[in-house]
């Protein structure tokens, strides 16, 4: 079942009873929507000097530098806390922390 976008009525065979909406106009018009808009994706490689996550300033454990990049992550049961990722700017060891 399918429903004009326009005034939200049902419609009866692709076009819509009350302001003549035509599905097959909306399939065009999307496609022509779709075309227009082009997205930038940018991949990055591991060399790559970027910083995309936000940094702390916190004791790496493995060689004493205190910058590292921070994230979090739901690995127990939604009721547990979340848990956060570090890893070293400068070595780029990684640990972990039960909140």
């Amino acid at each position: 079942m399918q429903f004009c976008p326009k005034c939200g009525i049902r419609l009866k065979k692709g076009t819509c009873q009350k302001c003549g909406h035509a599905e097959n106009e909306a399939k065009q018009d999307t496609k022509k929507k779709s075309q227009e808009q082009k997205s930038e994706l940018t991949i990055l490689d591991e060399n790559d000097t970027k910083q995309t996550l936000p940094t702390i300033t916190i004791d790496c454990e493995k060689c004493g530098h205190t910058e590292a990049v921070w994230w979090m992550l739901q690995t127990r049961s939604a009721d547990e806390p979340t848990t956060q990722f570090y890893r070293c700017i400068q070595c780029n060891h990684t640990w972990r922390n039960y909140a």
